[in-house]
């Protein structure tokens, strides 16, 4: 897998990010993580490790992604989280899946996957806005939030991503529709996060999501 590089989006992760780069040093491929530069404790954490560190030149989930596949340079790239919650184990099979498409997405709902990290508001939450997708958008995708992503570099940057928070996950799959790119979602497993922390807040955000989606439908 020397042509993939993971983008690590990273923030207060000092207790789980070092335990999942040790977990993805045997695999061979390249890891970016990005992380805001005043983040002593999880930059300390990990300077042993063999990872390119960038900083945010803003705040936010969705820049540290932008900043990180703008700084790529591998044929593919998968957005992977540093909290532990993404299983390492799936990206072989990814990267094969994408040399027939230009995105996988992996999903928590599809036949023989799951998530020991979801609850029923984040199961409602995920359900709902996978449908106002599907229905305005047309996307045929199971688990629309999920951002455990792979896909060619190329196409990534194509997609021209905009978003600085977690409306980027949804930004992701309808640029890449508007752009006729092709796309198939994936069974997959979620693990509970290490640290045991979740960064998104579920109302708020979740209302951010429903206005960019309304947004979306009457824009490009």
């Amino acid at each position: 897998m020397k042509n993939l590089t993971l983008v690590i989006p990273a923030k207060n992760e000092e207790i789980s990010l070092p335990k999942v780069l040790e977990e993805i040093k045997n695999y061979e491929c390249y890891t970016i993580v990005v992380l805001e530069k005043n983040d002593n404790l999880t930059i300390d954490s990990i300077k042993n490790f063999n990872c390119k560190i960038i900083f945010q030149t803003r705040k936010g989930y969705g820049n540290a992604i932008i900043e990180g596949i703008n700084k790529v340079e591998t044929d593919y790239l998968c957005i992977f989280n540093a909290d532990g919650s993404f299983n390492p184990k799936y990206l072989k099979f990814m990267l094969e899946e994408c040399k027939k498409c230009n995105f996988v997405f992996a999903s928590r709902y599809l036949k023989n996957s799951g998530s020991e990290d979801d609850t029923l508001i984040t199961r409602f939450g995920n359900f709902v806005f996978s449908l106002i997708g599907n229905i305005f958008f047309s996307l045929k995708l199971s688990d629309i939030l999920f951002t455990f992503v792979l896909g060619e570099t190329r196409s990534f940057k194509k997609l021209e991503l905009e978003r600085d928070d977690f409306t980027l996950c949804v930004e992701i799959p309808i640029n890449a529709k508007k752009q006729k790119l092709s796309y198939i979602d994936i069974p997959n497993y979620e693990r509970k996060r290490i640290g045991g922390i979740k960064k998104v807040n579920e109302f708020r955000d979740g209302f951010k999501i429903l206005i960019y989606l309304i947004k979306r439908l009457f824009t490009k």
